[in-house]
């Protein structure tokens, strides 16, 4: 039977983002936050492949311990199980701090053969996280995955989106694919599936049970830091041309031309 692992990630409504001034991370406990919607496409595919091949999918996550709702909404869905990662000492992790975390808890978890991830989280917006996992763990990396063709026991085919086209790449296993829009359509949590999310125990790593290096966690672990935070400004001024004849359309036209080679733009 196909282990299957899937990452995802909780991430605030986009109205609700808020960072904290001083170390330049962002805000996450008492934010009202959602599956990263990218990460639903990968759920979507684990249970596909259960549906076809059979496995147990487990999901995983790195966050506060609110995170917990994001994995009980993947088991809604359709996946087996979660384990939540969750300590003061992940706190202001970069993506690559995260990716280690992911990868170690992996480690931990032994038997896998997939991992699937989003493309991209909608909060960081990098894309790297996948990549990181893979590249900690050794594993072959199939990005912008836009379906899966076949899977054997010690390989799969799938196919990936490039600036050309498409690519078919037939990779050893275990493997890890982070998956694009493409691939399917994410189905709704079901009743069912919502009363065994209800009940089922969603265990907690944190550093006390896991092999983790302090020095690569948090933000002493990141290499990347924001070192300013800017608030845009919304200026609404403007200038309304109003045009009724010939006439008010020759002057809005030689305005709009002026004002343009005012701002040298031409």
């Amino acid at each position: 039977m196909l282990q299957i692992i899937i990452a995802i990630k909780q991430v605030p409504e986009t109205s609700n983002v808020k960072m904290d001034e001083v170390t330049g991370t962002m805000i996450r406990e008492g934010v009202e936050s959602i599956i990263n919607p990218l990460d639903l496409y990968a759920i979507e595919a684990g249970i596909q492949l259960k549906e076809k091949y059979g496995a147990k999918v487990t999901a995983i996550t790195m966050g506060p311990p609110s995170a917990v709702k994001a994995l009980r909404e993947a088991i809604a869905m359709g996946c087996d199980d979660g384990i939540l990662l969750s300590g003061n000492e992940f706190a202001g992790s970069d993506t690559r701090a995260t990716s280690y975390v992911l990868a170690e808890a992996i480690k931990k978890i032994k038997a896998y053969d997939l991992i699937l991830t989003g493309e991209r989280a909608t909060d960081g917006d990098t894309g790297q996280v996948g990549p990181g996992i893979a590249s900690f763990l050794g594993l072959s990396l199939s990005t912008y995955t836009s379906k899966i063709i076949e899977i054997k026991s010690k390989y799969i085919i799938v196919e990936r989106l490039i600036e050309e086209g498409y690519e078919t790449l037939k990779m050893p296993l275990p493997a890890l694919l982070t998956v694009v829009k493409e691939i399917n359509y994410p189905r709704l949590p079901t009743l069912k599936g919502k009363q065994k999310a209800k009940k089922i125990m969603i265990p907690i790593w944190s550093k006390k049970n896991m092999r983790l290096k302090q020095s690569e966690l948090g933000l002493n672990g990141s290499p990347t830091r924001v070192v300013k935070i800017d608030h845009p400004k919304v200026i609404r001024k403007g200038t309304i041309l109003k045009v009724s004849d010939e006439k008010t359309l020759d002057e809005a036209v030689n305005k709009m031309i002026k004002f343009i080679q005012k701002k040298e733009l031409i």
